[in-house]
């Protein structure tokens, strides 16, 4: 199981790990040794202290859990990060916490561009240039929700080489490690040489073991910001209802037959969305990762924008789909599906789909016209 083998795989790269947990008082404290979790499940999170020796090289910060699904939803960590004022660069299109929740915490927000992953690069570094004052931190999230790209390592390379020079702190959201339909698993960014001084990543529980609600993740990365992140966040709240620990506990270390079967389930709808929706006159990219398709909104609908045609979808095709404006202007020409139905409800919107387009319920010439002359 890939999240298991991430996190020994941090662990592997230290001569030991110390943790320490801040207690639950109604729970006996638990720890985290070798990569496992012992059957004492922890209360609030671990953070690795000075070991009783006092030697520095047994020193390590490294693995942070967390009682929450979304760091960007949580102002402990962003009150960790930033001050009040400071800029952040957050991808556009991209899921909308990522923005509000440093809006929310008093940051100022740059949009940089998403449509491509190399477009995301070349608006990373303009906005560095032009942002005043310079930016402290960017948001880095593949596989995207909602655009289901994904990149390889080398993108992962080229964005902590320009962070390590523009003295930037990068926050990478990898939700989507575990849904990927190739044969090769999205990388983390935590695999680039020397990327722990200047990233941590964030991954849930919620995608890989169907979790969502239950807030339980963790955080990987530099020293600096986990430290950070559980020096406020003891101050703040603690102790995440113990039976959902021990059941996160249990789903890492046990059989991970049920993550194959999940991937397999949104592949197997994937298809038949992909395959549905072209016969009904709707071609869609076949999305590599996530549980998202990213389609563009056919072609004479498209001066509507995302809302206006999600509505008529809505109520023409009894079809709903998330306008992509909702993740930033720069999703405005497409809609985000979400594989969330079973096949046989897939294909009813398929063919739903296809009496929408085949008789437009609006008036397509003179949207046409009317675009023309603006």
């Amino acid at each position: 199981m890939r999240l298991k083998s991430l996190l020994n795989g941090i662990m592997a790269k230290n001569t030991k790990l110390i943790c320490t947990v801040v207690p639950n008082p109604y729970k006996t404290k638990g720890s985290i040794v070798n990569g496992n979790i012992t059957r004492y499940y922890f209360s609030v999170f671990i953070s690795p202290r000075l070991p009783e020796s006092g030697k520095l090289k047994d020193y390590y910060e490294v693995l942070h859990w967390y009682e929450f699904v979304d760091f960007f939803r949580s102002n402990p960590f962003l009150q960790a990060l930033i001050a009040p004022g400071d800029t952040i660069l957050v991808p556009n299109p991209s899921y909308p916490i990522h923005a509000f929740g440093f809006i929310l915490a008093g940051a100022a927000i740059r949009h940089v561009e998403a449509t491509s992953p190399e477009q995301f690069l070349r608006g990373m570094e303009r906005a560095v240039r032009h942002a005043v004052p310079p930016p402290t931190a960017v948001v880095v999230s593949y596989p995207s929700n909602p655009t289901a790209q994904v990149v390889d390592l080398e993108f992962y390379e080229d964005v902590v080489k320009f962070a390590k020079a523009k003295g930037l702190w990068v926050l990478s959201d990898l939700a989507y490690a575990e849904i990927y339909f190739g044969d090769k698993p999205p990388p983390s960014m935590l695999q680039v040489p020397g990327a722990k001084d200047v990233v941590v990543e964030f991954n849930s529980l919620s995608k890989t073991y169907a979790m969502p609600g239950w807030r339980m993740g963790f955080a990987a990365g530099n020293e600096k910001l986990i430290h950070a992140l559980g020096r406020i966040k003891s101050y703040l709240d603690y102790g995440a209802f113990t039976p959902i620990q021990v059941a996160a506990a249990a789903a890492l270390n046990g059989p991970q037959d049920c993550v194959d079967e999940m991937r397999a389930i949104y592949k197997s709808r994937r298809d038949v969305l992909i395959d549905g929706f072209a016969r009904a006159g709707w071609d869609i990219p076949p999305p590599e990762a996530s549980m998202f398709a990213w389609a563009p909104i056919p072609e004479p609908y498209r001066p509507l924008g995302s809302l206006q045609f999600s509505k008529l979808l809505l109520e023409h095709a009894k079809v709903a789909v998330a306008p992509g404006a909702g993740f930033g202007e720069y999703g405005d020409t497409h809609v985000r599906i979400a594989l969330v139905e079973n096949e046989h409800r897939i294909r009813q919107a398929a063919r739903n789909v296809k009496k929408f387009l085949s008789s437009p319920p609006v008036d397509l010439a003179a949207i046409q016209n009317r675009t023309a002359a603006q």
